[in-house]
């Protein structure tokens, strides 16, 4: 057929469709609430979204039917349960092999363990275990985001692959040289990158058919020895790869 028709040909590649200015308010929304250390109004909300309040309300009216966003007595709004749901479905297998090495981890070294995730040029806590029974420890919520190229899991992430593997992947993110020695270890150390007078250690994690992960600790003092550690983050790697194998 003509192609002045206005139908595409077999072997003409579709229009890209435009992203939803909706959806992505929907989503802001949530990331602002998510990210706020305290319910937000409605005109704040609205604020930050750059967005009128009639807006900003039907956004939340439908996060509210999804159980995404609840409104206390006052009517300022927090993240809702809804939330936790869609959580548990991240990366659900890696959760469910990492969660009892995780808490072998914390619960034997003291120490706060957690498993982070590359997405885009940050990496995010995906799941974290706070040691039982143990002094203060440093705390690393779920959702906690820093740069890649900064703190051991970036390191450790970037370990998993070749420079060139890493800049096909992640154009633009500069590869650390770090990551060839925690190639050879099988670990990887920073102090005092992400948060000042805090140190972590973490080991790659490969995900088949997936971009690789980390497990990693985090701490202020350390009475173990580093490369023990590290090698203990190792040994639990392995074993959740082979349950994702």
């Amino acid at each position: 057929m003509n192609s002045s028709s206005g139908v595409k040909g077999p072997l003409e590649a579709p229009t890209q469709a435009p992203p939803s200015q909706t959806l992505s308010r929907g989503i802001r929304a949530l990331e602002i609430l998510a990210a706020a250390d305290r319910p937000l109004s409605i005109a704040e909300l609205a604020e930050a979204l750059g967005v009128h309040r009639s807006i900003a309300y039907r956004i939340l009216r439908t996060l509210e039917d999804h159980s995404l966003v609840v409104r206390d007595e006052s009517g300022r709004v927090q993240p809702g349960a809804g939330l936790a749901v869609l959580a548990r479905g991240v990366s659900r297998n890696l959760q469910g092999a990492a969660l009892p090495e995780l808490t072998q981890l914390a619960n034997t070294l003291h120490m706060t363990a957690f498993i982070a995730v590359w997405d885009h040029q940050e990496c995010v806590t995906l799941l974290t275990v706070e040691p039982r029974h143990s002094g203060p420890a440093v705390a690393q919520h779920p959702g906690t985001r820093h740069p890649i190229t900064s703190g051991a899991p970036g390191i450790a992430i970037q370990s998993a692959m070749t420079e060139e593997r890493w800049q096909q992947l992640g154009p633009g993110v500069p590869y650390r040289p770090e990551a060839l020695e925690a190639r050879r270890l099988g670990y990887a150390a920073s102090h005092d990158e992400v948060i000042a007078g805090v140190s972590s250690l973490a080991a790659p994690i490969h995900i088949p058919g997936g971009r690789p992960a980390a497990i990693a600790v985090v701490y202020i003092r350390m009475d173990q020895d580093a490369d023990r550690v590290g090698q203990a983050l190792a040994a639990s790697a392995a074993r959740i790869e082979s349950q994702l194998a």
